[in-house]
Protein backbone atom coordinates (compact mmCIF):
# COMPACT_ATOMS: atom_id res chain seq x y z
CA UNK A 1 0.00 0.00 0.00
CA UNK A 2 1.36 3.30 -1.14
CA UNK A 3 1.87 6.00 2.02
CA UNK A 4 0.29 8.77 2.00
CA UNK A 5 1.48 12.39 1.27
CA UNK A 6 -0.95 13.95 3.39
CA UNK A 7 0.62 16.61 5.91
CA UNK A 8 3.80 15.61 4.13
CA UNK A 9 6.35 16.63 1.45
CA UNK A 10 4.64 16.31 -2.22
CA UNK A 11 6.82 13.34 -3.52
CA UNK A 12 8.74 13.75 -6.79
CA UNK A 13 8.00 12.89 -10.01
CA UNK A 14 9.22 9.75 -12.14
CA UNK A 15 11.70 11.94 -14.21
CA UNK A 16 13.36 8.87 -15.90
CA UNK A 17 9.82 7.68 -16.62
CA UNK A 18 8.86 11.18 -17.94
CA UNK A 19 12.28 11.14 -20.29
CA UNK A 20 11.31 7.28 -21.90
CA UNK A 21 7.81 9.23 -22.61
CA UNK A 22 8.78 12.54 -24.12
CA UNK A 23 11.38 10.12 -26.18
CA UNK A 24 8.25 8.33 -27.27
CA UNK A 25 7.03 11.69 -28.76
CA UNK A 26 7.00 13.04 -32.36
CA UNK A 27 8.74 16.20 -33.56
CA UNK A 28 6.03 18.34 -33.59
CA UNK A 29 5.19 17.36 -29.96
CA UNK A 30 8.25 17.89 -28.50
CA UNK A 31 8.27 21.10 -29.62
CA UNK A 32 4.65 21.73 -28.11
CA UNK A 33 6.39 20.74 -24.58
CA UNK A 34 9.43 22.84 -25.21
CA UNK A 35 6.78 25.53 -25.52
CA UNK A 36 5.16 25.05 -22.41
CA UNK A 37 8.18 24.47 -20.42
CA UNK A 38 9.49 27.83 -21.90
CA UNK A 39 6.36 29.64 -20.54
CA UNK A 40 6.55 27.66 -17.15
CA UNK A 41 10.16 28.69 -16.51
CA UNK A 42 9.96 32.51 -18.00
CA UNK A 43 6.99 33.13 -18.00
CA UNK A 44 3.95 34.01 -20.36
CA UNK A 45 5.93 36.06 -23.16
CA UNK A 46 2.65 38.00 -24.12
CA UNK A 47 1.62 38.31 -20.62
CA UNK A 48 4.86 40.63 -20.12
CA UNK A 49 3.85 42.34 -23.32
CA UNK A 50 0.69 43.46 -21.81
CA UNK A 51 2.15 43.99 -18.71
CA UNK A 52 4.58 46.23 -19.95
CA UNK A 53 2.43 47.88 -21.88
CA UNK A 54 0.27 48.67 -19.19
CA UNK A 55 2.64 50.32 -17.11
CA UNK A 56 3.62 52.56 -20.03
CA UNK A 57 0.23 53.45 -21.90
CA UNK A 58 -2.96 52.33 -19.33
CA UNK A 59 -5.37 54.56 -17.43
CA UNK A 60 -8.57 53.28 -15.80
CA UNK A 61 -11.45 52.32 -18.14
CA UNK A 62 -14.06 54.00 -16.62
CA UNK A 63 -12.88 57.62 -15.01
CA UNK A 64 -9.16 57.77 -16.88
CA UNK A 65 -7.33 58.24 -14.19
CA UNK A 66 -3.71 56.70 -13.68
CA UNK A 67 -4.11 56.57 -9.55
CA UNK A 68 -4.03 52.75 -9.61
CA UNK A 69 -2.73 49.36 -7.72
CA UNK A 70 -1.87 46.18 -8.36
CA UNK A 71 -5.01 43.62 -7.53
CA UNK A 72 -3.74 39.80 -8.26
CA UNK A 73 -4.02 37.69 -11.01
CA UNK A 74 -6.51 36.58 -13.22
CA UNK A 75 -6.23 34.52 -16.28
CA UNK A 76 -2.32 34.80 -16.42
CA UNK A 77 -2.52 38.24 -16.37
CA UNK A 78 -1.61 40.83 -13.53
CA UNK A 79 -5.31 42.66 -12.64
CA UNK A 80 -5.48 46.47 -11.30
CA UNK A 81 -7.58 48.62 -8.94
CA UNK A 82 -8.25 52.07 -9.42
CA UNK A 83 -7.89 53.99 -6.50
CA UNK A 84 -10.68 56.67 -7.75
CA UNK A 85 -13.72 54.34 -8.81
CA UNK A 86 -12.53 51.06 -7.28
CA UNK A 87 -12.52 49.31 -10.56
CA UNK A 88 -10.60 46.99 -11.53
CA UNK A 89 -9.46 46.11 -14.68
CA UNK A 90 -6.22 44.36 -16.53
CA UNK A 91 -3.75 45.00 -19.36
CA UNK A 92 -6.21 44.01 -22.17
CA UNK A 93 -9.31 45.85 -21.00
CA UNK A 94 -10.44 48.67 -23.48
CA UNK A 95 -8.18 46.99 -26.39
CA UNK A 96 -9.38 45.28 -29.50
CA UNK A 97 -7.90 41.71 -27.74
CA UNK A 98 -10.11 42.16 -24.82
CA UNK A 99 -11.37 38.70 -23.98
CA UNK A 100 -9.88 37.07 -26.37
CA UNK A 101 -8.39 33.28 -25.48
CA UNK A 102 -5.06 31.66 -25.96
CA UNK A 103 -2.80 34.29 -25.89
CA UNK A 104 0.02 32.06 -25.87
CA UNK A 105 -0.61 31.54 -29.20
CA UNK A 106 -0.88 35.89 -30.38
CA UNK A 107 2.98 36.10 -31.37
CA UNK A 108 2.87 33.40 -33.36
CA UNK A 109 -0.35 34.69 -35.28
CA UNK A 110 1.48 38.05 -35.40
CA UNK A 111 3.86 36.68 -37.02
CA UNK A 112 1.26 35.34 -39.76
CA UNK A 113 -0.37 39.00 -40.33
CA UNK A 114 3.39 39.84 -41.31
CA UNK A 115 2.79 37.66 -44.14
CA UNK A 116 1.07 39.27 -47.00
CA UNK A 117 -0.72 36.82 -48.52
CA UNK A 118 -1.24 34.92 -45.24
CA UNK A 119 -4.86 34.05 -45.57
CA UNK A 120 -7.67 33.17 -43.13
CA UNK A 121 -7.14 29.04 -43.38
CA UNK A 122 -3.25 28.89 -43.86
CA UNK A 123 -3.43 31.21 -40.62
CA UNK A 124 -5.73 28.69 -38.39
CA UNK A 125 -3.05 25.69 -39.20
CA UNK A 126 -0.06 27.50 -38.65
CA UNK A 127 -1.14 28.01 -35.51
CA UNK A 128 -3.76 25.36 -34.67
CA UNK A 129 -6.85 27.31 -34.27
CA UNK A 130 -10.48 26.93 -35.61
CA UNK A 131 -10.64 28.92 -38.99
CA UNK A 132 -13.22 31.16 -37.33
CA UNK A 133 -11.04 31.99 -34.62
CA UNK A 134 -8.66 32.70 -37.09
CA UNK A 135 -11.24 35.58 -38.46
CA UNK A 136 -12.14 36.82 -35.54
CA UNK A 137 -8.35 37.29 -34.58
CA UNK A 138 -7.59 38.96 -37.78
CA UNK A 139 -10.40 41.61 -37.62
CA UNK A 140 -9.62 42.43 -33.49
CA UNK A 141 -5.86 42.71 -33.98
CA UNK A 142 -6.10 45.12 -37.61
CA UNK A 143 -8.30 47.56 -35.45
CA UNK A 144 -5.44 49.64 -34.72
CA UNK A 145 -4.79 50.42 -38.43
CA UNK A 146 -7.67 51.94 -39.58
CA UNK A 147 -6.28 55.00 -37.61
CA UNK A 148 -2.46 54.38 -38.02
CA UNK A 149 -1.85 56.77 -40.95
CA UNK A 150 0.30 59.82 -41.27
CA UNK A 151 -0.95 63.46 -39.36
CA UNK A 152 -0.51 65.66 -43.16
CA UNK A 153 0.39 64.81 -46.57
CA UNK A 154 2.95 67.68 -47.52
CA UNK A 155 4.60 69.11 -50.99
CA UNK A 156 3.43 67.26 -53.33
CA UNK A 157 0.47 65.10 -53.05
CA UNK A 158 -1.18 62.08 -55.81
CA UNK A 159 -4.84 61.51 -55.82
CA UNK A 160 -7.07 59.19 -57.59
CA UNK A 161 -9.44 56.92 -57.04
CA UNK A 162 -10.28 53.16 -57.30
CA UNK A 163 -12.99 51.09 -57.17
CA UNK A 164 -14.62 47.58 -55.96
CA UNK A 165 -17.22 45.37 -56.64
CA UNK A 166 -19.52 46.06 -53.73
CA UNK A 167 -19.37 42.44 -51.29
CA UNK A 168 -22.10 41.77 -48.66
CA UNK A 169 -20.08 38.31 -47.77
CA UNK A 170 -20.57 37.31 -44.39
CA UNK A 171 -24.22 38.93 -44.39
CA UNK A 172 -26.96 36.35 -43.61
CA UNK A 173 -29.70 38.94 -45.53
CA UNK A 174 -28.91 40.19 -48.81
CA UNK A 175 -30.08 43.53 -50.15
CA UNK A 176 -29.45 42.13 -53.79
CA UNK A 177 -29.68 39.01 -55.55
CA UNK A 178 -26.60 36.60 -54.71
CA UNK A 179 -23.81 36.67 -57.09
CA UNK A 180 -21.76 33.64 -58.52
CA UNK A 181 -18.37 33.39 -57.06
CA UNK A 182 -18.16 37.40 -56.71
CA UNK A 183 -19.64 38.35 -60.13
CA UNK A 184 -19.98 41.81 -61.65
CA UNK A 185 -21.68 44.54 -61.66
CA UNK A 186 -25.51 44.71 -62.62
CA UNK A 187 -25.09 48.21 -63.74
CA UNK A 188 -22.70 49.52 -66.14
CA UNK A 189 -19.85 52.03 -65.70
CA UNK A 190 -19.64 53.63 -62.26
CA UNK A 191 -22.45 52.61 -60.72
CA UNK A 192 -23.86 52.97 -56.90
CA UNK A 193 -22.24 49.04 -56.69
CA UNK A 194 -19.15 50.11 -56.67
CA UNK A 195 -17.62 51.38 -53.52
CA UNK A 196 -15.41 54.41 -53.98
CA UNK A 197 -11.58 54.08 -52.77
CA UNK A 198 -9.53 57.90 -52.54
CA UNK A 199 -5.96 57.33 -51.72
CA UNK A 200 -3.81 60.44 -51.70
CA UNK A 201 -0.12 60.13 -51.46
CA UNK A 202 2.78 62.31 -51.52
CA UNK A 203 6.68 61.79 -52.69
CA UNK A 204 8.18 60.58 -49.60
CA UNK A 205 5.34 57.80 -49.54
CA UNK A 206 2.92 59.33 -46.73
CA UNK A 207 -0.49 57.62 -47.61
CA UNK A 208 -3.51 58.82 -46.70
CA UNK A 209 -6.81 56.14 -48.24
CA UNK A 210 -10.55 56.03 -47.28
CA UNK A 211 -13.88 55.14 -48.72
CA UNK A 212 -15.53 57.97 -50.87
CA UNK A 213 -18.86 56.32 -50.61
CA UNK A 214 -20.70 54.21 -53.62
CA UNK A 215 -19.92 55.43 -57.18
CA UNK A 216 -19.00 58.62 -58.64
CA UNK A 217 -16.41 60.91 -56.39
CA UNK A 218 -17.81 63.58 -54.85
CA UNK A 219 -16.03 66.85 -53.75
CA UNK A 220 -18.38 66.72 -50.52
CA UNK A 221 -16.27 63.46 -49.80
CA UNK A 222 -12.69 65.18 -49.99
CA UNK A 223 -13.37 68.17 -48.11
CA UNK A 224 -14.74 65.55 -44.88
CA UNK A 225 -11.79 63.15 -45.60
CA UNK A 226 -9.20 64.56 -47.42
CA UNK A 227 -8.45 68.15 -46.91
CA UNK A 228 -8.18 67.55 -42.97
CA UNK A 229 -4.81 65.58 -44.11
CA UNK A 230 -3.79 68.01 -46.60
CA UNK A 231 -1.42 71.08 -45.69
CA UNK A 232 -1.81 74.34 -46.89
CA UNK A 233 0.87 74.83 -49.36
CA UNK A 234 0.23 71.16 -50.52
CA UNK A 235 0.67 70.94 -54.15
CA UNK A 236 -2.48 68.30 -55.35
CA UNK A 237 -2.19 66.33 -58.34
CA UNK A 238 -4.76 64.45 -59.96
CA UNK A 239 -6.16 63.20 -63.01
CA UNK A 240 -8.99 65.16 -64.72
CA UNK A 241 -12.14 64.26 -62.54
CA UNK A 242 -14.07 67.06 -62.17
CA UNK A 243 -15.33 66.51 -58.28
CA UNK A 244 -10.55 67.26 -57.52
CA UNK A 245 -10.90 70.52 -59.48
CA UNK A 246 -14.16 71.75 -57.27
CA UNK A 247 -12.72 70.58 -54.25
CA UNK A 248 -9.60 72.65 -54.81
CA UNK A 249 -11.39 75.67 -55.93
CA UNK A 250 -13.37 75.31 -53.14
CA UNK A 251 -10.47 74.78 -50.42
CA UNK A 252 -8.02 77.23 -51.77
CA UNK A 253 -5.54 74.40 -53.13
CA UNK A 254 -3.09 74.73 -55.41
CA UNK A 255 -4.10 71.94 -58.37
CA UNK A 256 -2.37 70.15 -61.32
CA UNK A 257 -4.36 67.28 -63.48
CA UNK A 258 -2.84 65.27 -66.20
CA UNK A 259 -5.73 63.80 -68.35
CA UNK A 260 -5.11 60.29 -68.49
CA UNK A 261 -8.13 59.91 -70.77
CA UNK A 262 -5.96 61.41 -73.64
CA UNK A 263 -3.40 59.46 -73.09
CA UNK A 264 -1.24 61.93 -71.13
CA UNK A 265 0.27 60.46 -68.36
CA UNK A 266 3.30 63.19 -67.03
CA UNK A 267 3.89 66.56 -67.92
CA UNK A 268 6.44 69.33 -66.71
CA UNK A 269 5.11 72.05 -64.47
CA UNK A 270 8.61 74.15 -64.34
CA UNK A 271 10.82 72.16 -62.73
CA UNK A 272 8.36 69.80 -60.92
CA UNK A 273 6.95 66.13 -62.89
CA UNK A 274 3.60 66.28 -62.78
CA UNK A 275 1.62 62.44 -62.52
CA UNK A 276 0.17 59.99 -60.69
CA UNK A 277 2.11 56.74 -61.32
CA UNK A 278 2.91 56.71 -57.67
CA UNK A 279 -0.93 56.54 -56.59
CA UNK A 280 -1.64 54.13 -59.41
CA UNK A 281 1.18 51.52 -58.46
CA UNK A 282 -0.44 51.59 -54.51
CA UNK A 283 -3.52 51.03 -56.44
CA UNK A 284 -1.86 47.98 -58.32
CA UNK A 285 0.27 46.34 -55.51
CA UNK A 286 -3.15 46.65 -53.30
CA UNK A 287 -5.55 45.13 -56.12
CA UNK A 288 -2.94 42.14 -56.39
CA UNK A 289 -2.47 41.58 -52.57
CA UNK A 290 -6.25 41.29 -52.63
CA UNK A 291 -6.67 38.92 -54.59
CA UNK A 292 -5.33 36.06 -52.39
CA UNK A 293 -8.26 36.73 -50.07
CA UNK A 294 -10.87 35.94 -52.68
CA UNK A 295 -13.18 38.29 -51.79
CA UNK A 296 -12.89 40.94 -48.77
CA UNK A 297 -16.23 42.00 -47.22
CA UNK A 298 -17.07 45.93 -47.85
CA UNK A 299 -17.54 46.25 -44.01
CA UNK A 300 -14.08 45.10 -43.41
CA UNK A 301 -12.60 47.07 -45.69
CA UNK A 302 -10.90 49.58 -43.94
CA UNK A 303 -9.03 47.01 -41.79
CA UNK A 304 -7.86 45.75 -45.09
CA UNK A 305 -6.42 49.35 -46.23
CA UNK A 306 -4.46 49.56 -43.00
CA UNK A 307 -2.83 46.39 -43.14
CA UNK A 308 -2.19 47.10 -46.68
CA UNK A 309 0.02 50.51 -45.46
CA UNK A 310 1.34 49.12 -42.74
CA UNK A 311 2.85 46.34 -44.73
CA UNK A 312 3.74 48.54 -47.64
CA UNK A 313 5.69 50.36 -45.49
CA UNK A 314 7.50 48.50 -43.17
CA UNK A 315 5.30 49.39 -40.13
CA UNK A 316 6.04 46.41 -38.29
CA UNK A 317 9.24 44.79 -38.40
CA UNK A 318 8.44 41.68 -35.48
CA UNK A 319 5.45 39.89 -34.41
CA UNK A 320 6.17 41.49 -30.67
CA UNK A 321 5.98 45.08 -32.96
CA UNK A 322 2.72 43.62 -34.60
CA UNK A 323 1.18 43.34 -31.04
CA UNK A 324 2.44 46.22 -29.22
CA UNK A 325 0.42 47.96 -31.91
CA UNK A 326 -2.95 45.96 -31.58
CA UNK A 327 -2.90 46.73 -28.27
CA UNK A 328 -2.20 50.47 -27.98
CA UNK A 329 -3.10 51.68 -30.73
CA UNK A 330 -5.64 53.30 -30.26
CA UNK A 331 -4.33 54.58 -26.74
CA UNK A 332 -2.53 58.07 -25.93
CA UNK A 333 0.50 57.45 -24.38
CA UNK A 334 0.42 57.82 -20.31
CA UNK A 335 2.98 57.34 -17.83
CA UNK A 336 2.24 55.41 -14.60
CA UNK A 337 2.05 57.18 -11.12
CA UNK A 338 4.18 56.03 -8.49
CA UNK A 339 1.02 54.51 -6.94
CA UNK A 340 1.12 51.54 -9.18
CA UNK A 341 3.26 50.38 -6.50
CA UNK A 342 1.48 47.95 -3.76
Amino acid sequence: MAKSNCGGKRSRPNLPHLYARLRRCSTRQRLAVCCFMSELVNGSPVAAIIDRLAREHMSCPRCASRRFCRHGFASGLQRYRCRDCARTFNGLTGTPLARLRLKHKWLAYCDCLRDAACTVKSAAEKVAVHPNTSFRWRHRFLQWAKLDRPASLQGIAEAEETFLLESEKGKKQLTRAPRKRGGVAGKGGISDQLVNIVVARDRSGATIDFIAGRGVLKASALHTHLLPKLQRDVMLVTDANAAYRAFSRGAGIDHQAVNLRQGVRKRMHGKLAIHVQNVNAYHSRFKSWLRHFNGVATRYLDNYLGWRWAIDMGRIASAEGFLRAALCGFQRPRSLSTTTQR
